[in-house]
């Protein structure tokens, strides 16, 4: 019995060093270029829960950017931003506004479906008007954002060469014909300008029957590749689900990913995948980045992109030339991210 554990033991001993070598990340070729932060709906407030309406559970804002507004854009890539994620939304007389929501209710002082009403009518709310940071005692944001609600083309011009990642807030694949005639109208190249596109699989066929080279994906897609890899890539496998797919790692879970970073992010790119770092899993949770020292937990040499919740706090904790703030808005900022730390802690 004793001669039989020794030999199991032995085996396992090697199984392991041979993982451990095939997967060594330094045996990788060093990757070249720098990561890209992607800025989730631009410059946004920060909410806690992600359920219900999010405008009602702001934290006390230290600046008056709204999400997914011209303003917000333009200041993502002035904070670094490489890609900016965009909600995308129909409206009734067949165009585009950038809007997260299904309903105007939340945030605006409009009612009922986007879907339902015209360009011209979401130009006439106002886009800060539900903001709230005390439970509706007051709305620091309201009358901020008039007529700020953008068109696709608006938002097209504010990004400039920065790359977009579109996210369709529709399964409607005749909606996503017409979005691809928009950006192609636009004179929007999303393969040269390195956008992207997160959408249900309905809408994502038709994005890839225009432009088979994008990048394209869903959750589901996202979380097929991720969970695969975890469980064959300490095999030195790379699975067919990561072929011109998208993988997502955790800064508080790399240590579960096989070769991470660099022989990871060497054999996705042998099968054309794309590599997203995203903040703390918890709960069943994504989210992105929105602490300064989060930063410090990514690789050095990392190339892949990076889930940015908090622009205004993660561009400048990479580049701090970034860093603009006087000394009383960083005073602010100071006791913000104390109570987001302490709020982290808690949940």
């Amino acid at each position: 019995m004793k001669v039989w554990l020794g030999r199991i033991a032995l085996v396992l001993a090697i199984a392991f060093l041979v993982s451990t070598f095939i997967n060594a990340s330094w045996i990788a070729p060093e990757p070249r270029g720098y990561p890209r932060l992607i800025a989730h709906r631009g410059v946004m407030q920060q909410f806690g829960s992600a359920q219900g309406c999010t405008a009602t559970q702001i934290e006390q804002p230290v600046n008056d950017f709204i999400e997914n507004t011209v303003p917000s854009y333009q200041m993502a890539r002035r904070l670094g931003a490489q890609m900016i994620e965009v909600d995308v939304t129909p409206t009734a007389d067949g165009r585009f506004v950038l809007f997260h929501d299904e309903s105007l209710d939340c945030r605006t002082d409009g009612h009922g479906p986007v879907r339902l009403a015209t360009l011209a009518g979401l130009k006439a709310l106002d886009a800060g008007f539900g903001y709230t940071a005390d439970g509706g005692k007051t709305f620091p944001l309201r009358g901020k954002g008039a007529g700020l609600i953008p068109s696709l083309e608006e938002g097209l011009a504010a990004a400039g060469d920065t790359a977009l990642l579109y996210n369709l807030r529709f399964d409607d694949p005749a909606a996503a014909d017409r979005l691809v005639d928009a950006l192609k109208a636009a004179g929007r190249d999303p393969v040269a300008s390195r956008d992207a596109f997160s959408a249900p699989e309905s809408a994502l066929t038709r994005i890839r029957a225009a432009w088979p080279k994008a990048w394209a994906y869903n959750d589901e897609s996202v979380e097929a590749c991720t969970r695969a890899y975890l469980a064959r890539g300490w095999l030195g496998l790379t699975p067919d689900a990561c072929r011109n797919g998208t993988i997502a790692v955790p800064i508080n879970r790399q240590w579960l990913f096989a070769g991470w970073p660099n022989r990871l992010l060497a054999r996705m790119a042998a099968v054309g995948a794309h590599v997203i770092v995203i903040g703390p899993y918890h709960d069943g949770k994504p989210v992105g980045l929105d602490l300064p020292e989060q930063i410090g937990d990514v690789p050095l040499g990392y190339n892949g992109a990076i889930w940015v919740d908090d622009i205004n706090v993660i561009g400048p904790a990479l580049k701090p030339a970034l860093n603009k703030r006087n000394p009383v808005e960083e005073a602010e900022l100071a006791k913000t991210l104390e109570a987001r730390r302490a709020k982290k802690a808690r949940d």
